[in-house]
């Protein structure tokens, strides 16, 4: 499904394979939401002064509070990123010294478990923010882990940088994923991140794989042959569900959630206990699909 490119932040950056089967039909209503860049409030707020980083110089080490738990870890990863920039020659970007240029690369660093610096040296680890000159955390939210990582503990995030460019300006560019947090001598953290790109020019174009409603008919309908009846979606802020009736009798429900581009983004799948809590599970539509075109051909 994705191939990966490159690195970001110190995590990997792949490249989402688009459903491209029809045009969208959404154009032409509320246009600019596609378009726009993102109006929430930004969640990597913590300030880390001066004394801070004279503190950690003379200790060598970050104070426990900053990992108490798997968000305090992620809260305060990226607000001691926020200001964080590495310039990249040739790359024009705001009049002078930018925020704090290199120096928290260090200090962020040590929020990676020993296995992760293994496998990301910081010397990669540092490139990977190169001409990333601020970011902004904006969507944060548990979500159930998967068998790539099941003793992690599995976060999506969504964040927002500016960029510098060859052109005199700068620009913003928006990126979404997973952090996998595991717990180590009382701390939490990072062991793993895998992150991608937004792009702003396919959910108002390009087919019915960027709007949840339609993933659902599609994939759990005409694919797996699984839908009965799909009730009306639930959106509360970024989230939306979408519960739908079996044709097996049981009641489904799949989450997503709402990208700055506008893009439904598929998160967890569900199926409603007898008690009417919503179990995880894992339904697998592309082996839907594959099992359709076998028979399709015989």
């Amino acid at each position: 499904m994705a191939n990966e490119k490159r690195s970001i932040i110190g995590g990997k950056l792949v490249r989402i394979k688009i459903k491209e089967n029809a045009t969208n039909s959404r154009l032409d209503k509320d246009v600019e939401k596609y378009f726009r860049p993102s109006k929430l409030p930004i969640i990597n707020t913590k300030e880390f002064h001066y004394e801070f980083y004279q503190d950690v110089a003379e200790k060598n080490e970050l104070p426990e509070y900053l990992f108490k738990t798997p968000e305090d870890t992620i809260i305060n990863y990226f607000s001691i990123l926020r200001e964080a920039s590495n310039y990249e020659e040739g790359k024009k970007a705001g009049c002078g010294s930018i925020g704090d240029t290199r120096a928290p690369y260090p200090i962020a660093y040590k929020f990676l478990t020993e296995s992760y610096q293994n496998r990301e040296r910081y010397t990669k680890y540092l490139q990977s923010f190169k001409n990333i000159l601020h970011i902004n955390l904006l969507k944060l939210k548990r979500v159930e882990s998967d068998k790539e990582h099941p003793e992690a503990i599995k976060y999506f995030v969504e964040f927002e940088t500016i960029e510098g460019s060859e052109k005199d300006a700068t620009y913003f560019a928006y990126y979404y994923g997973y952090l996998y947090v595991t717990k180590t001598d009382e701390k939490y953290l990072i062991d793993d991140m895998i992150f991608y790109g937004e792009n702003y020019l396919c959910a108002p174009y390009h087919g019915w794989s960027f709007f949840g409603e339609s993933v659902v008919d599609i994939e759990y309908g005409y694919w797996c042959n699984l839908v009965q009846k799909r009730m009306p979606s639930e959106e509360k802020g970024y989230i939306k569900k979408v519960p739908f009736k079996g044709t097996d009798g049981n009641m489904y429900m799949i989450e997503f959630i709402k990208l700055t581009n506008d893009t439904d983004f598929k998160i967890g799948e569900y199926e409603k206990a007898e008690n009417g809590i919503w179990e995880p599970i894992i339904i697998n539509p592309e082996e839907c699909l594959k099992k359709k075109k076998l028979k399709d051909s015989k």
